[in-house]
C-alpha cells in the first residue's frame, strides 16, 4: 500500500495517511499526493464528501524531518519549500468546495494538527491528542496554525497552545471547540462515515454553496454577505436538486440528488 491511499465509495472519498510506523509523519512525496488527491476529489462529480484520517492509531505526527536530511538549507530555500510544496495542501483545501472531515485517532502534532485544522469539521477518538509542538523545536507553525487555531478556539487559548506546545486530550479539545465530537476509538470511523453519508444525501450544490458562504462571511461585512447569498440563492433555486428537495419535502420521502 502507498504512504497515502485514496479511495471512493458511496460518494465519499477517503484520504488515508498510511505510514503507521512513523505515526503518519508526512514526506514531501505524501504532500504532493495529498494535494493531488484533494484536487481529484474536488473535480470528481461522484464525490460529495472527503474524509481525511490516519492509519495505525495516529492521525499525523507532522513533517518527517528525516525526509529533509541532506537538503541544502538557506532562508530562501526554506521559504520556497514551504510555499511551493507543503503549502499546496493548505491552499488546495482552501479551494475545495466539498465538505472535508478529519477523523483524528491518536496524535495530531505540529503540521499534523495544522492539517486537521484545515478540515471543515474535526471528529476525535478518545485516544486523540493535539499539540502545536513547533515551539518545542524552536520553530513557528508552518502550515497556517497561527491563522487557523485562533479561529477555532479563540486568540487567548490559541496563544497558550502555540506558546507552550502542550498536548490537549480529546475531552479538552471538545471543551475548547477544537473538535466537534468525541467517539470511542473503535467507533470513530463508523460514526464519521455515518455523518459523511448524511451530508452525501443532501443536495450537493447547496452543501457546497453553504460552505462557500460561511468562508466568504468570515471575510466580509453582513451587507456584502447578504448580497453574495442572494446571488447564490438565485443559482441554487434553478438546479434540479433544489426542485427535487422541495418535491421530496412535500411528499415526505427521501430526496434523490444528482448534483445538477
Amino acid at each position: 500500500m502507498a504512504d497515502l491511499d485514496y479511495s471512493v465509495k458511496d460518494h465519499i472519498a477517503t484520504i488515508l495517511l498510511n505510514r503507521p510506523a512513523r505515526k503518519n509523519a508526512f514526506t514531501l512525496a505524501m504532500v504532493d499526493a495529498w494535494a493531488d488527491r484533494l484536487r481529484q476529489a474536488e473535480d470528481d462529480s461522484e464525490v460529495r464528501v472527503i474524509v481525511v484520517t490516519g492509519a495505525g492509531g495516529a492521525f499525523c505526527s507532522g513533517v518527517d524531518l528525516s525526509d529533509f536530511k541532506g537538503e541544502e538549507r538557506d532562508p530562501l530555500a526554506d521559504k520556497e519549500l514551504l510555499t511551493r510544496r507543503v503549502h499546496r495542501v493548505a491552499l488546495t483545501l482552501e479551494d475545495v468546495s466539498k465538505p472535508v472531515l478529519a477523523a483524528v485517532d491518536g496524535p495530531a502534532v505540529g503540521a499534523g494538527m495544522d492539517m486537521a485544522l484545515l478540515c471543515d469539521i474535526r471528529f476525535a477518538s478518545r485516544a486523540a491528542r493535539f499539540s502545536e509542538g513547533y515551539i518545542r523545536v524552536g520553530l513557528v507553525p508552518g502550515d497556517g496554525g497561527c491563522w487557523l487555531l485562533p479561529r477555532a478556539v479563540g486568540a487567548s487559548t490559541a496563544l497558550r497552545l502555540l506558546w507552550t506546545g502542550d498536548f490537549v486530550d480529546a475531552d479538552e479539545a471538545l471543551r475548547i471547540g477544537l473538535v466537534e465530537e468525541v467517539f470511542d476509538s473503535e467507533k470513530l470511523l463508523d460514526d464519521v462515515y455515518a455523518f459523511a453519508a448524511r451530508l452525501a444525501e443532501r443536495p450537493p450544490a447547496a452543501v457546497q454553496i453553504i460552505k462557500r458562504a460561511v468562508r466568504q462571511g468570515a471575510r466580509h461585512d453582513l451587507r456584502t454577505a447578504l448580497d453574495l447569498i442572494s446571488s447564490h440563492q438565485a443559482v441554487i433555486t434553478s438546479t434540479q436538486d433544489s426542485a427535487e428537495a422541495f418535491a421530496a419535502f412535500r411528499e415526505k420521502r427521501p430526496g434523490v440528488f444528482t448534483g445538477r
